[in-house]
């Protein structure tokens, strides 16, 4: 018998200085039998770094053929893709070629380091890429999860801080690429 998602709820308040976004959202998020908590939460706090009423989370890890989230135009184009980890190549061109804009967030201490060290050279290439670094400290996002969670979150510089009534994190996310 396969395995079934799990499923969590979040009400979020964002505020996001950056972007002047400032909105509330009621969301649910599929968390597939092979993901963890550490990876659900950091595609949250991704959601909430792009939010906008068109953003959707995908049945992502499960398929090849999406990311983690996106956002469609009216007539199904990809504008905005946006997905976790460390892709290889072959995965970047496709996405590259397919949307207007690429977001890629790596996470995984070493890992993600290693990752980086072997794709900055290649990724040079693209013109709508943008990869972004998550420390450690996104581990923490962990504390919050609940089947049901009220989150704020709030959004300035390369600062994000999402908390509930009980706790908050602060992670700061990192550019790789552009470097500017």
């Amino acid at each position: 018998m396969a395995l079934k998602a799990t499923i969590y709820k979040a009400a979020v308040n964002i505020a996001d200085m950056n972007r002047h976004y400032y909105a509330d959202h009621d969301l649910t998020l599929a968390r597939h039998p092979s993901e963890n908590d550490e990876r659900a939460m950091l595609r949250l706090m991704v959601w909430f770094l792009h939010a906008s009423v068109e953003l959707q989370f995908t049945r992502g890890i499960s398929t090849d053929d999406e990311p983690d989230i996106w956002q469609k135009n009216l007539s199904g184009e990809i504008e905005s893709w946006i997905e976790l980890g460390q892709p290889d190549e072959k995965r970047l061109r496709k996405a590259c070629g397919r949307a207007k804009q690429v977001y890629i967030y790596n996470y995984g201490g070493r890992n993600s380091d290693i990752w980086w060290q072997q794709y900055q050279d290649k990724v040079q290439r693209f013109d709508n890429l943008y990869i972004f670094r998550i420390p450690a400290e996104g581990n923490n996002l962990t504390r919050l999860v609940d089947k049901t969670m009220k989150l704020h979150c709030v959004i300035q510089d390369q600062q994000v801080t999402i908390g509930s009534d009980s706790d908050s994190i602060s992670v700061e996310i990192s550019q790789r690429f552009p470097d500017h």
